[in-house]
């Protein structure tokens, strides 16, 4: 009886909307870190054996950086939604 008390509070939808707005902001965050890292150390590859480029490289490099970062706003953003309208 006490585990089926336990399971209808921890199966609440107000323990499911914040557990999805966990998992939201924490896998949304993960891919667009992931991919700022790879971005950088190509950048970095590409400028280090051609510095003549590094002006074109560069803003290539901050742009792609902004659209993964825009990545990670909207998993905030469903986050929120998640935990404070759901």
């Amino acid at each position: 009886m006490l585990g089926l008390i336990l399971a209808q509070e921890i199966l609440s939808p107000q323990a499911l909307s914040v557990l999805g707005a966990g998992l939201a902001i924490g896998l949304g965050g993960l891919g667009p870190g992931i991919g700022i890292g790879i971005l950088a150390s190509g950048a970095l590859q590409a400028i280090g054996r051609n510095p003549e480029a590094t002006p074109q490289i560069q803003l290539n490099m901050i742009l792609a950086i902004a659209f993964a970062e825009a990545i990670a706003i909207y998993a905030l953003v469903v986050a929120l939604l998640l935990k404070f309208v759901a």
